[in-house]
């Protein structure tokens, strides 16, 4: 009996996929460019070898890319030691920076703590 492919259902996920809450969209992505006004948030550098985007709730955990209260302009890359965006991801006093820049971004923005369930 030969092989017979079905039809592919049309309808839409009822639940999207991680990679589709965390993916930054380009709305975003120029509002963060924007307000960064081409420098590394964290120190004020304006030359880098690369700037980097970088979730402040990680995108492992549920943070999202369509925020831009989540989101921030690094010097990069991450991998490089010396660079803000692997100081962020990757040391304790980064990962305690990052909650503080989440909350003043959230006040820039005009989010309430209590709008976000993953932050206190």
């Amino acid at each position: 009996m030969p092989f017979m492919p079905c039809a592919k259902p049309k309808h839409r996920r009822r639940v999207p996929k991680q990679k589709d809450i965390t993916r930054i969209t380009n709305k975003v992505r120029d509002e963060v460019l924007k307000r960064a006004e081409g420098k590394c948030e964290r120190c004020g550098r304006t030359r880098a070898y690369a700037f980097e985007i970088s979730h402040l709730v990680q995108a492992s955990q549920g943070g999202s890319g369509s925020d831009p209260a989540n989101l921030v302009l690094l010097c990069g890359p991450s991998v490089n030691t010396g660079t803000c965006h692997n100081f962020a991801d990757y040391t304790k006093e980064g990962r305690e920076w990052r909650l503080s820049k989440r909350k003043e971004l959230m006040g820039y923005y005009g989010v309430s703590s209590q709008d976000e369930g993953y932050i206190t």
